[in-house]
C-alpha cells in the first residue's frame, strides 16, 4: 500500500556498506522500519542521506507491506528545516538522547495526531531556543501524558510520590517512592512548559538525579524499556 505522510526519523542504522535501515514514527501508521538499498552510494538520487537523521521531520511517500518485513520509502522531503539542532554541541546531545528514548517507548503502528503534533512542536521549540539544559526532563514528563502513565497531580502535597502507582500518597509506599528533597524537585517540574525551562534553577547534580527518577519511572510503566546509551554523556554535557 502506498501512502504519502509526515514522519519524524527516531533512528538511521547502517546496513552494509551502502544501505541504511530507518526507523521512523509516522503520522498516519505509527512506528515503522524502512530500507533505503545504496541511498550512501547513490549521490543523484531522490533519497539522501541526510534527510535521515535523527528526529528530522520529513514528508514520504512510502509502500507499507503491513507483513512484518521492511517497508520502502519512494521520495522525501524536508518538513522542517532546523536551523541549529545537528548544529548546536549541546543540542546534537539531546537529540541523540531522546531519539533512542523514542525509539524505545514509542511502539504503536497506528497513527496518534496528539503525540505527532507534540513531538514535532517540541523538536522545533528546542531547534529555536537556547535555554535548553532541562528542555529533556520537561519533555520526558509530557510525553508520558501520550504514553498513558502521566503522574496523577491529586493529593500533590502528600509526603509520598509512588512512583509504581504514579500516585501521590501519605502511606509509605512498597515499591519505589519519592520523598523529601527529591519529591520537591519532581513536584518543581512536574507540569511545567517549555516556555518556563529556561528560568528552572537546577544544579546540575539535582538535573541529572531527577532525569535518574524519570528514566526508572518509565521503566516502572513500560516493559523492556531500552536505557539510552548516551545518558552518560548527556549528563557530563549539560551538568
Amino acid at each position: 500500500m502506498q501512502v504519502n505522510t509526515n514522519a519524524i526519523v527516531l533512528s538511521s542504522v547502517k546496513y552494509g556498506d551502502t544501505s541504511l535501515i530507518v526507523k521512523c514514527y509516522t503520522q498516519l501508521n505509527g512506528v515503522k522500519s524502512y530500507m533505503l538499498r545504496g541511498v550512501l552510494k547513490n549521490k543523484k538520487g531522490k533519497l539522501k542521506a541526510a534527510y535521515f537523521q535523527p528526529l528530522n521531520q520529513i514528508e514520504i511517500t512510502a509502500t507499507h507491506n503491513n507483513k512484518g518485513n521492511l517497508n520502502s520509502i519512494k521520495d522525501v522531503s524536508v518538513l522542517y528545516a532546523y536551523e541549529s539542532l545537528h548544529m548546536d554541541f549541546k543540542k546534537q546531545t539531546l537529540v541523540y538522547f531522546l531519539s533512542e528514548m523514542l525509539s524505545s517507548v514509542i511502539r504503536e503502528e497506528e497513527g496518534n495526531n496528539d503525540l505527532f503534533s507534540y513531538l514535532t512542536t517540541s523538536f522545533q521549540w528546542l531547534d529555536l531556543h537556547k535555554g535548553i539544559a532541562s528542555f529533556h526532563i520537561v519533555f520526558l514528563l509530557n510525553l508520558t501524558k501520550f504514553l498513558g502513565f502521566f503522574p496523577d497531580a491529586n493529593n500533590s502535597d502528600s509526603t509520598y510520590f509512588d512512583l509504581s502507582e504514579g500516585a501521590y500518597t501519605e502511606s509509605i509506599p512498597f515499591g519505589e517512592f519519592l520523598s523529601g528533597n527529591e519529591l520537591i524537585l519532581f513536584n518543581s517540574v512536574l507540569g511545567t512548559n517549555f516556555d518556563k525551562v529556561s528560568k528552572i534553577a537546577m544544579s546540575g547534580y539535582d538535573r541529572n538525579r531527577l532525569l535518574e527518577i524519570i528514566i526508572k519511572y518509565y521503566e516502572l510503566h513500560l516493559d523492556g524499556l531500552i536505557k539510552p546509551r548516551s545518558i552518560q554523556v548527556l549528563k557530563e554535557i549539560l551538568s
